[in-house]
């Protein structure tokens, strides 16, 4: 059964008038009509008698309209009180994260967990080559993610942060001992990549298949998260691309850190399901957005 059938019985039983009832429900009269007639097709009998000066409930519509009263308050009732919480910022919200909770991660929280004490933020790691399946399974309500989004059940804020890119290398490779590398020079040196499910446009922006200039650039394999990829770099058997904040955090004795110029920067930004908006994540990424404003305020 239509509810917006119901609601038009219901409205129409207080009004028993056609034109005050469209417009109460910012309807046509004919659309007014043609709900109430459906409802009495479905119920199997007339509910309202109607003549051109007149519209009265029938016996019908009388029992019905008794019967169907208190169960319509309830749903309307369930509805404001959900779209209620729906507004509120309490209760735990699950961050996601890719690999490293970096300065503005981290601060992001902070920020978040000062402006609303009674709204908890559990950070849940999420696997480089699979960014956005807790997201649509609900086991985290955001996410922060590289940029663009570009996921059409997803929505996101604005770019974060705009970085510089660093190749990850064994001490022993070649080109570990230089201050920078060209983004053409990647033509010779073995990237690792994404396993499955990572989107295509991941998996390129991680581990480019083409230099700049079109040189094809050779695969050492696939991981699934940074920890992984960190290992196959440590033993020399491939290199990987970090965003400069992730190198920082990552820097260790067996692996160097080099600059890449010529590649896009990276861009961190939040992403959320369309469907799932709620008042605490809106308010987690005005956090996100204000606190990176205020630091790089402070920066300059």
């Amino acid at each position: 059964m239509e509810f917006r059938e119901l609601e038009c019985f219901l409205v129409l039983s207080e009004e028993l008038h056609f034109a005050r009832t469209a417009e109460r429900l910012y309807l046509s009269p004919g659309r007014v009509s043609q709900l109430i007639g459906a409802l009495e097709t479905r119920i199997g009998g007339r509910l309202f008698d109607r003549t051109s000066r007149r519209v009265r409930l029938t016996p019908l519509g009388r029992r019905f309209l008794d019967d169907l009263r208190p169960a319509y308050d309830g749903m309307a009732a369930a509805v404001s009180r959900a779209t209620a919480s729906a507004r509120e910022v309490t209760g735990l919200l699950r961050v996601g994260f890719l690999a490293t909770p970096t300065e503005i991660i981290a601060g992001s929280v902070a920020a978040f967990e000062r402006r609303y004490p009674e709204c908890m933020v559990e950070l849940i790691e999420v696997p480089l080559s699979d960014p956005f399946t807790k997201l649509r399974e609900g086991r985290v309500d955001l996410t922060f993610t590289l940029l663009p989004l570009d996921e059409p059940d997803l929505e996101g804020g604005a770019e974060l942060n705009h970085c510089p890119v660093e190749l990850g290398l064994s001490v022993r490779h070649p080109l570990a001992r230089r201050a920078g590398v060209d983004a053409e020079e990647l033509a010779s040196v073995a990237l690792l990549g994404l396993d499955d499910p990572a989107p295509r446009r991941w998996r390129e922006h991680v581990a480019p298949t083409l230099t700049p200039a079109g040189r094809p650039i050779p695969r050492a394999g696939t991981v699934a998260t940074a920890q992984e990829g960190l290992t196959q770099v440590a033993l020399n058997r491939g290199g990987m691309l970090f965003c400069k904040p992730s190198a920082d955090h990552h820097r260790r004795p067996d692996i160097t850190f080099v600059p890449v110029d010529g590649l896009p920067p990276s861009s961190l930004g939040l992403a959320w399901l369309r469907s799932g908006r709620t008042a605490a994540i809106l308010a987690f990424n005005d956090l996100a957005m204000e606190f990176v404003r205020r630091h790089e305020t402070v920066a300059a």
